[in-house]
Formats: structure tokens, sequence, C-alpha cells
């Protein structure tokens, strides 16, 4: 008699097929990273403040957020101040947030981004990442694309900021509601979503 052995082929090839389908679904959006991933790490990458910047730096945060942006983006102008009133409401309960730049557009280098950065009054780390080997490594694919990493840096949600670009009609702050859920202990609820906004233009 061999139908144990069929029987368990069967349920090997089950299982295999059950798995992959829950790796697909973990990411779906993003070509290189899944739920759960650790994070890559930046290194000595330069900001706005003139200092050198890394992931490690921020080893106390309970969680980081990382953002790729830019300043030509209309997308990431819509969300600045939004931002900006997100490290205001959560760094205290220790959050951080890093905004990244691989952009290689004449407006978007350093020192464009000091002067954007002053005016609108950032209050997070603006850096810039020339090589654009930290987008690629996030499979950062829009400005702005946006990134969850828990307090052991795994990343645990990824995709837009909310649902509106609009925010009067905002009704899914998913930003929001995936810190929230982390901070109280809990998996988010959403963990990835489609991202959107200004294509990011890889130079090969």
């Amino acid at each position: 008699m061999r139908f144990p052995l069929s029987i368990g082929i069967v349920f090997t090839l089950m299982l295999s097929v059950g798995l992959s389908s829950s790796v697909l679904a973990a990411s779906k959006f993003n070509k290189v990273l899944e739920i759960g991933q650790p994070a890559p790490a930046w290194t000595e990458l330069l900001g706005v403040d003139g200092k050198r910047h890394s992931l490690d730096d921020l080893k106390d945060a309970k969680l980081v957020v990382v953002v790729f942006a830019c300043n030509h983006c209309p997308v990431v102008k819509a969300y600045e101040r939004r931002l900006i009133r997100f490290v205001d409401d959560y760094r205290d309960k220790g959050v951080e947030l890093v905004a990244i730049s691989v952009s290689k557009q004449a407006s978007d280098g350093i020192e464009k981004m000091k002067l954007r950065a002053s005016e609108s009054g950032f209050n997070f780390s603006y850096i810039i990442d020339p090589t654009q080997k930290n987008a690629r490594a996030y499979g950062a694919t829009v400005t702005p694309h946006l990134f969850v990493l828990d307090q052991k840096r795994r990343i645990a949600y990824m995709g837009k900021i909310d649902d509106q670009m609009e925010e009067t009609k905002v009704s899914e702050p998913f930003l929001r509601l995936a810190v929230d859920d982390l901070l109280a202990g809990q998996e988010p609820e959403v963990t990835e979503t489609r991202q959107t906004g200004c294509e990011i233009d890889y130079v090969d």
C-alpha cells in the first residue's frame, strides 16, 4: 500500500503552496522586502544638520519610521505637515522618524534640502544618499514610500502614510495605526499598502 506516501506527498505540496502564498501576501507591493524581515541599515549618510547619520544612532528608540522623500515631489510636499505633526505626537513615546532622499535632481541637492528643512520647520532628520543603494535595499519605488521598523528593527509596516493625499479626507491613517498597534505590543492590523507618489528615478 502506497497511500500513506502519496498522502504525505500531497500534504507536503499543500503546505509548500500555503507557505508560498503567505510569503507573497507578505510582500504584495514590494519586490525586495517582506514583513518581518530585518530592516537594511544605513550608515554615515549626510544630514541637513551637517552630521553623519546611521540607523544605529537610533538604537534607543522604540520604533523607527523611515520615509523616502525629496524636495521636488508634490506628494511629499502634501505630507510634510502631517509628518511634522506625527513627530510632535510620537517622539515622547520613543518613536523616531528619518527622511532619506536619493534624488539626483538639482533641486534635491543637500544645500536645497537644508533650505527646505529650515523653511518648512522639519523636526526630523533629513538625510541624503547619493548612491541610492539604501532605497534599493528597501525596495522603495516612489516618494513618499514609508517603512515602520519595530523595536528589533524588523519591517512591521510598509507602504503609504494614509489613504488620502488631501488631509481632510483621510479615513485610514495607516502610519499612526501601525505605530499605535506596535506601541501597544501588537502586530499592526494592516502591514502593507500600495505605495503612491512620485516615481524614484534610479540611475544605473
